[in-house]
């Protein structure tokens, strides 16, 4: 390794662990040792320290022993004349500059807790959005898993200028790459200069403003850390592992742009520890020969038009970038841009016109396979802010084709629509939402173009399916109207079909292993009355997904002979549990919360958890962040129970499930709940009025508490005797 680099990053090492250390005895002659300390929501309290060194730092006691570590790693100063290799000593200075900065920033939250955005988006006010709490961390880090977001590119310093800076923001999101923004350089931030070019930043358009100053690179790395053991199963402080499985699955890396100070050096001395390399537009020295990373270490004075293709290339990444023929920018990154206000040229639907999307079936002679109509005005023929119904039907044939295959297709709508920059879609079937930008429609942006996503992307992704599709969108009221009411009827043909269908009519369950990427030893079992945990899969499209692909994660099961109707438990399933879980698990139940509940990855909407004193169960949902009864939130829960564990009194689930028959129909079933967060009830409230009646409670809905009520045992006990709960009536559930 260059001795100029390795003396600059131990220089930067040095610097940054000084600044530790005063930060730290300010901090303790203030507060005390027993002050709590940690970054907002999550499990993994400071995730770096905890996946390295495998310590919990929760006070400000816990992190003298860091600081010790520090120091311990830190190696001397570069000698003029030194024989010895400078790669291992620096990289050391690099880990060691990554724990006493998450120390830094664990300490700007106690000192400054309102510093940092919680959530996914900036506000008018404040751009840096800090860690990532666990909520994001699973919502976000399953795209790595699944290839939706292949890597991500940590930035530190600033472009040339805004113009530059929005090129290579927008080269990186056409790669669906998630891009990590920290540091300053010439008083300029690449985050500060996307907002200055108009760029919308934020989670949801993968342009994450971590923060201003360099420690911030810390948010990534814990990101990364925090993929390996949340999705990767690994323990904390089995290092070499962590080390190991991001640099083969998360295809990440820097790009400091600017002048690169010492404690730059410092912090890409410690992303190289995980594999990841860096390339600058700087004549930095270089780092070409292989080892740590798959290829160079540090490559340099890169052109800023050359920069993301030669960091791909350094990276070994393989980019799926799909040839979509429209105007704008199009690629899994743009599904979370938001188009609002004085931004809208054209809305539809989103409850101010009637929007509705059907998928169905025609004839081979029906269809004109690419034939694309617009029936009723199209962006040219309206103001600005305007807006239109909208009905878009995608009409499809094939020898392959079949009725059930109409809603996954349809489901995808949402998607492939969302990819296209300057177009938002909400909403699905009849509820759809639509808004096209003023610089999509600038650019040349017309609803026609919809038709060209949806014939190109349906026959890349599920050409085995069909032969021909054909798009016509309607825009005319009369003609929506008449497409919304023939759409609803198929609607309900589906959901009739799903409903009337019962686990004991029904021969061949399905199996769903996509979340064993990171969960190995998890198997999810799909019945028709027990829909897949993570709520995307129900029978019906597990049948379909199979027949699409029929090697891929979701196969049939044949049930075979029953084990315990009440319970639920087959031995045909038990024989494909016990091989696909790797021998981890020889049978679950699939009705049981307390006797040998099925596994629960990280992928789940919801965690159910038995509260004893009350003699029933809360569950909650993943969105709602505070304390649930049981004594944990649902990061702690997730944490606990996830990673393919089978954990009696707890068990992760659908938020439809709660409403299906089968409902922990082994522990007395529905009757059971006695708490879940009021956002989630809401949302179920329909269907637990209908379930209410099913089971001759009609109030039940009512008797169910929630945060208003209280948070623990204790305080919604009174509740439940007060409205006569069943739960207090059934038999001891433990």
């Amino acid at each position: 390794m260059s001795k100029l680099i390795a003396s600059a990053a131990i220089r930067g090492a040095n610097k940054i662990i000084t600044r530790a250390e005063t930060k730290y005895k300010e901090v303790l002659d203030k507060y005390g040792p027993d002050q709590e300390v940690g970054f907002p929501n999550t499990g993994y309290y400071l995730p770096i320290i905890l996946g390295i060194l495998g310590i919990q730092v929760k006070n400000l006691g816990d992190m003298k022993q860091v600081l010790e570590r520090c120091r311990v790693l830190l190696p001397p100063m570069v000698k003029e004349k030194n024989a010895l290799p400078y790669l291992a000593p620096a990289l050391d200075a690099g880990m060691a500059t990554l724990f006493a900065e998450e120390l830094i920033e664990a300490i700007r939250y106690l000192e400054e807790p309102n510093f940092y955005v919680r959530g996914e988006d900036p506000t008018e006010d404040n751009i840096w959005l800090g860690a990532a709490d666990d909520i994001i961390l699973r919502k976000r880090g399953i795209e790595f898993v699944d290839g939706t977001a292949p890597g991500f590119a940590a930035i530190l310093g600033s472009a040339p200028s805004p113009e530059i800076a929005a090129r290579i923001a927008q080269e990186l999101q056409e790669k669906n790459l998630y891009v990590f923004m920290c540091a300053e350089h010439n008083g300029k931030r690449f985050s500060e200069q996307l907002v200055e070019a108009g760029i919308q930043i934020g989670w949801p358009t993968r342009l994450v403003s971590f923060g201003p100053d360099v420690s911030a690179a810390v948010f990534a790395m814990g990101f990364a850390t925090r993929a390996a053991m949340s999705f990767g199963g690994i323990e904390p402080g089995d290092f070499r592992k962590i080390l190991i499985y991001n640099k083969d699955r998360v295809f990440a890396f820097a790009l400091p742009m600017g002048y690169v100070t010492d404690e730059w050096y410092a912090n890409a001395a410690g992303v190289i520890n995980w594999g990841f390399p860096v390339i600058a537009d700087t004549p930095i020295p270089e780092v070409l020969p292989t080892g740590i990373c798959t290829y160079e270490h540090v490559v340099s004075n890169i052109p800023h038009d050359q920069l993301v293709s030669k960091a791909v290339e350094v990276r070994g990444l393989k980019v799926a970038v799909a040839a979509v023929p429209v105007p704008v920018s199009y690629g899994a990154a743009f599904e979370g841009e938001r188009v609002r206000g004085e931004d809208i040229y054209l809305e539809c639907g989103g409850g101010k016109t009637q929007a509705v999307e059907w998928t169905t079936t025609k004839d081979m002679n029906e269809v004109e396979d690419g034939k694309i109509e617009v029936i009723g005005p199209d962006v040219d023929d309206i103001e600005p802010g305007s807006r239109l119904p909208l009905a878009i039907v995608t009409e499809v044939a094939g020898r392959a084709m079949q009725e059930d295959f109409e809603p996954i297709l349809e489901r995808q709508i949402h998607h492939l629509i969302n990819y296209a920059q300057g177009m938002m879609h909400i909403g699905q079937r009849d509820i759809a939402w639509i808004r096209i930008s003023k610089a999509a429609k600038e650019k040349g942006l017309k609803l026609s173009h919809i038709g060209s996503i949806l014939h190109a992307k349906f026959h890349q992704d599920f050409g085995t399916i069909f032969d021909k599709v054909q798009i016509k969108i309607y825009t005319e009221e009369d003609k929506v109207k008449e497409i919304t009411e023939k759409a609803r009827a198929v609607y309900r043909a589906r959901d009739a079909r799903i409903e009337g269908m019962t686990d004991e009519t029904t021969e061949t369950y399905y199996s769903c292993t996509l979340c064993q990427s990171f969960a190995p030893s998890h198997v999810c079992m799909i019945s028709p009355e027990r829909t897949g945990l993570c709520g995307a899969y129900n029978w019906m499209d597990c049948k379909a997904s199979y027949e699409i692909n029929p090697t891929g994660p979701n196969q049939p099961v044949e049930k075979g002979e029953t084990l315990d109707s009440k319970l639920g438990q087959w031995k045909g399933c038990n024989e494909f549990i016990f091989k696909a879980s790797r021998q981890k698990h020889d049978h679950f139940n699939f009705y049981s919360i307390m006797d040998a509940p099925m596994t629960t990855c990280g992928c789940c909407e919801c965690i159910a958890a038995v509260l004893p004193t009350c003699n029933g169960i809360m569950t909650v949902n993943r969105e709602y962040i505070e304390m649930t009864p049981c004594g944990m939130k649902f990061t702690t829960l997730a944490g606990t129970i996830g990673g393919g564990l089978s954990t009696p009194g707890f068990v992760g689930h659908s938020k439809y499930n709660v409403c299906q028959r089968k409902f922990i129909a082994g522990d007395g079933g529905i009757q059971r709940l006695v708490w879940m967060p009021k956002m989630l009830k809401e949302e179920l409230m329909e269907r637990l009025k209908k379930r209410g009646e099913e089971i001759g409670i009609p109030n039940f809905h009512e008797m169910i508490a929630d945060e208003t009520v209280g948070s623990t045992e204790e305080e919604i006990l009174p509740f439940l005797e007060k409205v006569g709960h069943p739960a207090l009536k059934m038999d001891p559930i433990m």
